[in-house]
């Protein structure tokens, strides 16, 4: 089942659809629900929304975006700075990075504008790269104590 929402005239379309492929088909962002149990709509309980036209879509999309880069941002600063002895948080700092990229770049980069997109992959760049430089001087230092250890 499907609704429409009408801004103009405040009114909701009720579509149904035969065929489950076609709903499958159509683009457009999936809302999360922060309840288990889903949304509610005319008192029935929807656990999937599916916005489909851009104009709706863009906004909810930068401020779902927005909330998850800053959770990343604060998380990623803290793996970096905790001391690690065996590099187990800047491996972590380096799949998060990837992995927020990829799902920005195939989820929500239709939504995103051009500046919000070039600001995150600044600013993850830097974080990689710090998460990078610390990795290989750990790396460095371990096989340093190894060869000191060997040698005696």
């Amino acid at each position: 089942m499907m609704y429409s929402l009408n801004k103009k005239f405040k009114m909701k379309k009720k579509y149904k659809y035969q065929d489950e492929k076609q709903l499958r088909d159509l683009d457009g962002f999936m809302m999360p629900s922060k309840r288990k149990s889903g949304f509610m709509i005319c008192g029935e309980n929807i656990s999937n929304i599916m916005v489909i036209s851009y104009d709706m879509a863009a906004p909810l999309v930068r401020s779902y975006v927005s909330v998850k880069y800053k959770k990343l941002i604060s998380f990623l600063t803290e793996l970096l700075v905790t001391d690690d002895d065996n590099g187990d948080s800047y491996r972590e700092a380096l799949n998060q990075i990837e992995k927020f990229r990829l799902q920005i770049k195939n989820k929500y980069r239709d939504y995103l504008l051009s500046e919000e997109l070039k600001l995150m992959a600044k600013q993850l760049g830097i974080l990689q790269k710090e998460a990078k430089n610390q990795f290989v001087e750990l790396q460095n230092s371990l096989m340093m104590t190894n060869s000191n250890g060997k040698n005696r």
